[in-house]
């Protein structure tokens, strides 16, 4: 009956769904639409907006309110028009405790943030299928540093900051065996697979990160969470589905009950109990990888142990409020009062209150507990439920002015609704199935306010065919007056899930220009063509390479023999802005290099014939961008060819260098 039962909700949905869904293209934008979106050649966008990139793994940086793409990051998978994890100095990153991985799955950015409200410091990310969190530095757009989760079997709750970002915390999507006992039954679930929320500490100054404390939790699956502000400060909230910790054919099997968790944890609490020394050290295997900005260069180290708190020990820490229905969507209000709760299969939306949930827990007003953890009582808890708002609720976020913007995954369309007394404003048709949303500010203290971006899985008919797939899909609303007006459709990569978005004028000023060759601490770097050179260290050849407008030094070497590995260090020796230069050469099998004015970056070539192999710059830097070219000769195994470099008339034997 319940399989029966489950059938038929979907089926109403998918009737109304297709019911409700826009038909063809006549939604088109008119009027002054086209001219609030529009930004003239030479004027700037009023916001960054960045932008996950879902399967891709990278983090893709748009303007707003034109839409047009500014930079996709390297975060989590190799990038080979960057030269990312092809580089010798950015492979660091991409190590795991399960070796070199060079793709990963991006689904939460977030942006740092000072008293709740953001900062332009840095922006984090998380690995989704590898367990992962990735911080970049917004002052170069550059990912700093990655730290891999363990005790995790996914990492879709994440990353998700405090209020001023003491933590970026991360929660299990796939609970998973962990501990000593790892090789048991599938069919053991209920007994051996336990969930955690990590509590992953940043250093206010470097933004260096470390894994503060693990909370050891049942088998649910955590979606989405956001940290207490204002009033809730030290709390965090997570949405948890699979209640019923079902281990196959989660579409049936854990949708069952009427109501799953929104999780209530102290971690003010939690703090306590670390320095009281209830946690336990825990042996486990994680990479947690660094780029220094003075050398340029990634450096990989691997962590043997994490601290564990289990609420068994830990009273007062964790509380669970029910939800309706597998809920998605956790997002706290601008004040931390509000605690809205999106069930997926609900037809409400849930509206917590903190004020209710201390009362609550001071009343202990429970109505029992779900494995060892104290469930508050719903209608204790609860502001209140918005009624009849649409069908799908997934996600929310907040203007300046008490209202709120709800996702609807079903209808495909945002719902504005008012958070004081619950009531529906205004709703707008998205072109379709919207997922995420994105106010920018909208999860903070200070919403900046203005628009709405919806990020769409579906674009079907709203451009140009392109085989089977189509682009994935962005659609920006302004939310200036009472009513949400669409103002543009704009492309996205891969397969967007959130967002965020943070005025420019905080980040465009301090962005960096260049590198100062003076402060390049490179071991390989030549910070002038007269330190260019090329050393010989056994089969190991390592050329120290200038590049700068319109020519490398050296741009011809002899030498080489079969067996070699041949080290290219290329320092861009230019000190201006926006005029980097690429390297590569015929027969690499990794990429190229892409080297911004005063860095140095490593390709390492392995040739497996002899010949002369052209090696040029991939990135067009002047006139004579053309004529930026050189060659490398390579001779037969135990030749004695002499190992010579030059560029132009300057000739230099150095086969006496060993």
């Amino acid at each position: 009956m319940k399989y029966f039962y489950y059938l038929a909700t979907v089926l109403i949905l998918t009737v109304l769904f297709t019911t409700c869904k826009p038909k063809g293209v006549q939604s088109a934008i008119s009027g002054d639409s086209a001219i609030k979106a529009y930004v003239p050649p030479g004027k700037y966008d009023e916001f960054y907006n960045f932008v996950s990139g879902g399967f891709s793994g990278q983090l893709a940086v748009y303007g707003l309110p034109s839409g047009r793409l500014f930079r996709v990051i390297p975060v989590f998978s190799v990038d080979p028009e960057k030269g990312y994890g092809y580089a010798e100095e950015s492979k660091p990153m991409l190590q795991t405790s399960h070796g070199f991985v060079p793709w990963d799955d991006l689904h939460h950015p977030a942006l740092s943030t000072t008293d709740g409200v953001h900062d332009g410091k840095w922006a984090f990310g998380n690995a989704n299928n590898t367990p992962r969190i990735a911080r970049i530095d917004l002052s170069t757009f550059r990912t700093s540093e990655i730290i891999e989760i363990p005790n995790s079997g996914g990492n879709h709750s994440s990353p998700f900051i405090t209020e001023n970002t003491e933590y970026v915390v991360a929660g299990t999507r796939f609970s998973v065996p962990i501990g000593d006992k790892l090789d048991v039954p599938i069919s053991s679930y209920k007994e051996n697979f336990k969930g955690t929320v990590s509590f992953i500490s940043v250093n206010k100054e470097s933004g260096n990160m470390d894994i503060a404390f693990q909370i050891q939790l049942p088998g649910v699956n955590f979606d989405l969470a956001r940290a207490g502000k204002g009033k809730s400060h030290g709390w965090f909230f997570f949405s948890c589905y699979n209640s019923e910790r079902a281990n196959t054919l989660l579409e049936v099997n854990a949708s069952q009950k009427d109501k799953d968790f929104v999780m209530a944890v102290n971690w003010k609490k939690a703090e306590e109990y670390v320095k009281a020394g209830k946690g336990v050290k825990k042996a486990v295997r994680y990479a947690h990888n660094k780029f220094d900005e003075s050398t340029h260069t990634a450096t990989s180290t691997i962590k043997t142990e994490v601290l564990v708190l289990d609420p068994k020990d830990c009273p007062d820490m964790v509380y669970l409020m029910p939800c309706p229905k597998s809920p998605h969507g956790c997002d706290t209000d601008p004040s931390g009062e509000y605690i809205v709760g999106s069930g997926k299969l609900a037809a409400v939306i849930p509206v917590f209150s903190f004020s209710k949930i201390l009362q609550a827990i001071e009343a202990k007003n429970f109505e029992g507990d779900y494995e060892g953890l104290p469930v508050l009582k719903y209608d204790a808890v609860l502001h209140g439920e918005v009624k009849k708002p649409g069908l799908g609720p997934l996600h929310t976020e907040f203007d300046a002015n008490g209202n709120a913007y709800t996702s609807f995954f079903v209808s495909s369309e945002i719902v504005k609704w008012r958070i004081s007394d619950l009531q529906v404003l205004d709703r707008v048709p998205t072109y379709y199935s919207v997922g995420h949303l994105c106010v920018p500010g909208g999860p903070t203290k200070k919403p900046w306010g203005k628009y709405v971006i919806a990020y769409n899985k579906i674009t079907k008919d709203r451009y140009l065919p392109t085989g089977p797939e189509l682009t994935q899909s962005a659609q920006l609303y302004s939310i200036d007056g009472d009513k949400m007006k669409l103002l543009l459709d704009f492309p996205t990569i891969g397969e967007p899930h959130y967002a965020e978005a943070i005025p420019a004028e905080l980040l465009s000023k301090k962005s960096v220009k260049i590198y100062k060759l003076e402060d390049n601490k490179h071991p390989y770097v030549a910070a002038g063509e007269k330190n260019a050179k090329v050393v010989r260290k056994g089969n190991e050849v390592h050329i120290y390479m200038t590049s700068i407008r319109s020519h490398f030094t050296p741009d011809n070497v002899e030498g080489i023999k079969l067996g070699d590995v041949v080290y290219f260090h290329v320092t861009n020796l230019e000190q201006d802005w926006d005029v980097p230069h690429g390297f590569a050469v015929k027969g690499a099998n990794n990429a190229e290099l892409l080297i911004m004015p005063g860095e140095t970056q490593t390709l390492a070539w392995r040739p497996d014939r002899i010949g002369v192999f052209p090696m040029y710059c991939t990135d067009f830097c002047s006139a004579l961008h053309q004529e930026m070219q050189g060659y490398i000769r390579v001779s037969p195994a135990g030749s004695n060819n002499p190992l010579t470099f030059s560029t132009g008339k300057t000739t230099k034997d150095t086969s006496k260098i060993q």
